[in-house]
């Protein structure tokens, strides 16, 4: 059922891309880039061990994949704004919960289970999908941009929460990270729309005579092409791509965690290994709306796999400058990292939708977190224990940094799929 349309111009795709950018901006900065300045004041204070703190995440990855499973369906039947309105209570009153926190079990059940539902609920599939639903010519810059926002949970989030937590008290913090979460959140799920069709509109804002010319072919070849989700799941491109982005996303899951104890354990202050975040993070936002420039003029393929291997190589970097006690080599191997950083949320978003056609991708990239999120599921947790019995991060670290090599190798050689080829 068609509703009233908005207003043509300015295309409401760019309010949207706003809207997106704030959303990851919150759900990623709490889920992923806050945890490293709790930890070891949570740990020291609890009398955890940095197993036990990082179980929380191995659990949340499971729970996200699961939500995820669900809500990537719905985002195409319903659309973001009902998905955002209750993930942003749910964030909100688990972000309070945190301040609460004296055992383990709670730790694990409010971290892992409750506020995991809650930025998955606001985040990068729901945000993301809802994108690449009003973008198609434009897609890889419209999202690159958009997850800019995450790459500023970095450098706002990481440095603001090391300084509540040393000034105020980590409690204090988790209720201060609520407040900011749910008065920010609000208008964001406002703002959000299911498809430009809904309201009279084309995508990337073409007109109707636009859109019937050759600037809407991609567009229309989409449409007539999609995957539905039970298509896709039969498809060998589907799984080889679900391995391979589960190997290049462990690298930003297990740095954002043990990133700040890492360096810290090395001598290097907290405030230090906050910065290395931030440094980190500033040219992982700087640098997407190139690779999502780039993305939109050439092939997406090898440049994902150029994104996923120098994610790897920067982190072997990190490794042995850090181990060299080096503070200026430290922050040059984050600048590194970072630029590999900037290509793995755009990237992955467009490879998925130019493999299975825009029409059914929520339902499409929510089959597929199971998969790929149970692969890096464990990562975070196998790190914490691995420094819980031999005190020491580097075998671990390595381990992840060849996960990245082999990623982009992936990435590089799958091919697109065919529903003439799919699995019988």
């Amino acid at each position: 059922q068609r509703k009233t349309p908005l207003k043509p111009k300015p295309y409401y795709g760019y309010r949207l891309l706003t809207a997106a950018f704030v959303a990851q901006f919150v759900s990623i900065g709490i889920y992923s880039y806050v945890l490293g300045p709790f930890m070891e004041p949570m740990t020291t204070d609890l009398n955890w061990s940095r197993g036990d703190y990082t179980l929380s995440r191995t659990l949340g990855q499971l729970v996200m994949a699961i939500v995820g499973f669900i809500v990537g369906a719905k985002v195409d039947a319903i659309g973001a704004r009902p998905i955002m309105a209750l993930g942003t209570l749910i964030l909100g009153a688990a972000l309070f919960a945190h301040s609460l926190v004296e055992s383990r079990f709670a730790w694990w059940f409010l971290n892992g289970v409750v506020l995991t539902c809650g930025c998955a609920m606001v985040g990068n599939l729901v945000v993301n999908v809802t994108l690449s639903k009003w973008f198609v010519l434009h897609r890889g810059k419209a999202i690159a941009i958009a997850a800019m926002g995450v790459s500023m949970g970095g450098i706002i989030l990481t440095p603001l929460s090391t300084w509540l937590i040393d000034n105020l008290g980590w409690r204090e913090a988790w209720v201060w990270l609520a407040a900011l979460s749910t008065v920010v959140m609000i208008p964001v799920t406002l703002a959000m729309r299911r498809k430009p069709e809904d309201y009279g509109l084309r995508p990337d804002g073409l007109s109707e005579a636009e859109f019937l010319s050759n600037q809407g072919d991609k567009a229309r070849l989409e449409e007539a092409l999609a995957f539905t989700r039970g298509q896709a799941i039969r498809t060998l491109s589907f799984y080889a791509l679900v391995i391979a982005f589960g190997f290049f996303s462990i690298n930003i899951i297990v740095l954002l965690l043990h990133s700040v104890p890492f360096l810290t354990d090395e001598g290097f202050t907290r405030n230090e290994a906050a910065l290395a975040i931030v440094i980190a993070s500033i040219p992982a936002m700087l640098s997407k709306p190139f690779w999502g420039t780039l993305i939109d003029r050439m092939p997406v393929k090898p440049l994902a796999a150029i994104s996923a291997s120098l994610t790897g190589v920067a982190l072997r970097l990190i490794i042995l400058a850090v181990g060299s006690q080096s503070l200026f080599w430290t922050y040059a191997a984050f600048v590194v990292l970072g630029l590999g950083w900037g290509g793995m949320i755009p990237m992955q978003e467009v490879i998925w939708a130019n493999f299975y056609g825009r029409t059914n991708l929520g339902a499409i990239r929510g089959a597929g977190l199971p998969f790929a999120l149970t692969l890096s599921a464990l990562a975070p947790w196998l790190v914490g224990r691995h420094f819980d019995l031999y005190g020491d991060y580097v075998a671990a670290l390595t381990v992840v940094a060849v996960l990245n090599i082999v990623s982009g190798l992936l990435i590089y050689l799958i091919k697109p799929p065919s529903k003439n080829t799919a699995i019988a």
